[in-house]
Formats: C-alpha cells, structure tokens, sequence
C-alpha cells in the first residue's frame, strides 16, 4: 500500500521542525512527532527541543540576568545612584523566563498547523523502515507510515550512574531552567567540575559533551548572587582553543566562581539539615574532602536519545562508543529514505544554527531538485560565560596540527573595552587571537575573541572568514570606532615575536 506521508519527522528540535517547515513548502504531506520524557526530577517541557526549552534560549536569558548585575555595579560609577544592597528573586526571574519559553512552545504549534505539517505529541519508535509506531502518555498507539523518515531526537543530560546518590539527588540542566525556587548553595558538576551554588556545586565532567554549559550555568549562578563552585576532573572547554578556555575559567575565578580542579566526586548524600554532602577526591594531593551544598548539578556531557526509537530492528547503524547515528555527508543513515540531522548525528556539531541549516537543505535535497550539501567548516559559536568568548574556525591547537607550527602566524592582543575604563573592572582576559596561514596571502584560519558582545562581534567576522578572508584584507578594513571588534582590524604583533601585546592609546 501506499505510505501516509511523504516525509515523517521523529524529533521536533530545531532540526527537525526545520525540515517539516522547509519540506512542507514544496506541498509535501509531512508529520512531525514529538514527546519529551520527563527528567528523572520530572521536569517536562513543550514542542521546540532542547535549544527553546532547556538550552540556548533560557541560558541567554539567565546570563543576561547576570549581566544587568554587573551593570548595576557599573552604573554607580557613571553617577546613577542605586539603593544597597541590590537582590535578586529566582523566582521572579524564572517565571518570565518560563512564561517566554512557553510562548515559543505555542508559536512552534501554530506555524505547523500553519503549514498543514501534522503534529503527534507521541514518542515514535520503528516497526519497519517505513513505519513508526506512536505511543501517547496515556498509552495509546498510533501507527503512521512514510516515504521518508528523518531522525531528529537530539540528546539529554547524562548522569554519572557510577556515583552513588547522583541520580536521586542531582539535577542536570533539563531541570535548571524549570526550577520555580532558587536552587540555593548548589553544585554542578562536569565531568571535570562540581559547582558549589549558594551552595551550588556543578560537577562538570568533560567527557565527550558540550562542557560549555557547565560554565555558563556556574557564570550566571554567580552572577545573580549564589555561591557556586564547579568541580572538574580534567580540562575546562574540552574543544575549544585551550590559551581562551584558561582565560574564560581565570575570568570567572576572579568574578567568584570557585573551582575544585582535578576532582571528582565518590558520592552524594542527604544530611539531616536536608543538604547535599558531597565527597570528592582531588587527583593530585590523593586526598578525599566532603563539603555541603544546596543543590549539585551534573554536567557531564549529554547522550543521544535514541533508545526507545527500535533502531536495531531497522539497521540503522549507530557509533557503539557515543551511540550517536552514522550519516554520510548528505545526512543519510545506513537504510535507504532513513535519514538524521542534528545532536543525534556522529561527528557534527551540538549547534542550533547547524541543525537547522542541515534540516532544510535535507529537505531540499529530498523535494525541491536541490543536491546542496551542508558545510560543517568555519561554523562559529560563542561560549556566554560572564565574559564572553567567541570563535570561528581552527583553534590555534587544531592550527598546529593541521600545518604544522611552522607554517602559521598567530596574531594576537589584549585590549580593554571602553566601557570598563570608567567602571574601574578588570580587563586582564580581554584578549582576541588571528590563526592565519603563514604562506603568500596569510588566509585567516581561526578567530578567538573574549570580551563583552563577543557573539556579535565573531557573527560578522564569520562572513569574511567563510569567503576566505585574508590577513591582508582584514588590514585594509576600517575599524568603527570605538568598539571592541575594532581592534580585531588593528591586530599587528605577533605571538612569535615576543613583543607586548597590550593594545595601547584609545
């Protein structure tokens, strides 16, 4: 018989609902499903995936919080008078967040039934390779049947099983964003840290994940007043330009995150007060400390959501070692009209714009006579720590392996934003960096930028490096002055010369 739908979405992210929106432009018959299996502390949120509900949007949101603290401190060295002591409510914070959050769940609702794209809030799960089978919370199966299928589920927080007491009283960025009371002294952990919070304590682990969360959680639970410690085992912003992620966690230590470096913890318990007692070893002095807390977040890295999806029955292969599913360059699975795009995906990045941006063009390769690949090269992103850190293109380590140390020229400076001058803060991790090639017209290969905006200064700067921008070229370009991205057009010392870098005059 004849398949349902021309195009069945299991996942409705960013990804996904990028590609039902983009397919149904072509008149396609087109069905989305999509359901959110509570955390394990039983927060459950709407229609949007991650990035709208417990990521990008939220986060953003909270650092700006943060952000507006500092600026309170500024603003009274600018002559505005402000009554002290300042406070802030989570509480009221967290409801708007929440309320904006659900009015994009509404919004994604709408334009699908705008579009004519059919909505299953049901988890989807393969009983052949044309055929989903739903399943309602209440239980009520739902069979839906497709010329093509992508897979776009993403992933979810892991939780270190390993330590006892981690699942029954940590919680992960999934229930952060959701919290209606402030979370108090918390920790948070990746898999290289524990944040002590008010007593917060993130435990963040790097191992294989986005470790950037762990430290733009720890920065804007700082920033809104809580005493938060992040633990970590190992590296902090494991994939990331390693001179810019010591200066980002240098930034936040003098901002008043406390770190426990090369810990981790043994396990978590419940006092009589009701605290958290966490017992942790460090690495180095082979010592083994405990310490209280009100909340401990774990941060370890986030784990592809495929389990209930049947994928074995199928033969779409996966990767054993992350269990993400293997695509080839044009988002195909193992199984023919099986495709996946996004976090769920081997080998690409944990990005918002990418999944989006690999969504369409699928749907445009599948119904619109387009052959269009996606390019996963020089795709920027910015880290929202309290001071910001931005990059597109290789870090100066990726540089190096690449072209040999030999062969690059790495263009470096650190200046301090106008804004800070008068304020009296401290801009010693102000810094930026240019990878260029050393060779004839010394092409920019990578550029790192800490400093306020930085997500809006590398935005632009993406553009130049994408056509393949020069060394030369960035030179003939006219800074606006004055502004921190100008100085990017004035980066003239280089690392190997051993000269000063601090930008100096105005």
């Amino acid at each position: 018989g004849k398949n349902e739908y021309d195009l069945l979405i299991i996942g409705g992210g960013s990804g996904g609902l990028a590609c039902a929106k983009e397919a149904a432009k072509f008149g396609k018959k087109v069905a989305v499903l999509d359901y959110v299996e509570p955390s394990p502390q039983g927060a459950k949120w709407g229609l949007g995936g991650t990035c709208v509900n417990v990521g990008c949007i939220p986060k953003k949101l909270m650092h700006q919080a943060a952000l507006l603290g500092s600026a309170i401190k500024d603003a009274q060295h600018y002559g505005w008078n402000i009554a002290q002591p300042v406070h802030h409510t989570w509480s009221v914070m967290a409801q708007a967040v929440q309320n904006y959050v659900k009015s994009l769940n509404w919004g994604h609702r709408v334009q699908l039934q705008d579009k004519k794209v059919k909505y299953f809030n049901m988890k989807g799960s393969f009983s052949d390779p044309h055929t989903i089978r739903g399943l309602t919370k209440a239980g009520k199966e739902t069979i839906v049947t497709a010329e093509n299928i992508v897979i776009a589920t993403g992933g979810r927080p892991k939780y270190p099983m390993h330590i006892a007491g981690a699942l029954e009283y940590g919680i992960t960025s999934d229930d952060l964003f959701w919290l209606k009371e402030s979370p108090g002294k918390t920790p948070l952990v990746y898999y290289p840290f524990i944040l002590h919070l008010y007593e917060i304590i993130v435990y963040i682990s790097l191992t294989g994940s986005s470790p950037d969360v762990s430290l733009e959680c720890a920065g804007f639970l700082t920033g809104i007043g809580l005493e938060t410690t992040v633990m970590m085992r190992s590296i902090p912003l494991r994939g990331f330009d390693q001179q810019m992620a010591s200066l980002v966690t240098e930034h936040m230590e003098s901002y008043g995150t406390k770190f426990l470096k090369r810990c981790f913890p043994t396990k978590v318990e419940k006092s009589e007060s009701n605290r958290l007692q966490v017992t942790w070893k460090n690495t180095d002095l082979r010592t083994e400390v405990t310490d209280s807390f009100d909340t401990v977040m774990w941060a370890v890295g986030r784990a592809p959501d495929t389990e209930t999806l049947n994928l074995e029955t199928v033969g779409v292969k996966t990767n054993s070692e992350t269990g993400k599913i293997i695509v080839d360059a044009s988002e195909a699975t193992s199984v023919p009209h099986i495709y996946a795009v996004g976090d769920i995906t081997e080998g690409r990045p944990e990005l918002t714009p990418t999944a989006i941006a690999a969504g369409k063009l699928l749907a445009q390769r599948l119904f619109g006579q387009s052959s269009e690949l996606m390019d996963y090269d020089n795709v920027p992103t910015t880290v929202f720590t309290p001071l910001e850190y931005g990059c597109v293109g290789l870090s100066e380590e990726a540089a190096v392996q690449c072209y040999g140390s030999d062969n690059i020229e790495v263009y470096h400076a650190y200046y301090k934003p106008l804004e800070f001058t008068v304020a009296e803060r401290d801009a010693a991790q102000c810094y930026m960096k240019m990878v260029c090639l050393r060779e004839r017209d010394q092409r920019i290969l990578g550029l790192h930028f800490i400093g306020p905006n930085a997500g809006e200064v590398i935005q632009g700067f993406a553009l130049g490096i994408k056509c393949g921008a020069t060394y030369p070229q960035l030179m003939k370009t006219i800074g606006i002055h004055p502004t921190c991205a100008e100085e990017i057009t004035k980066l003239h010392i280089t690392k190997g010369s051993g000269l000063d870098a601090t930008v100096t005059g105005c």
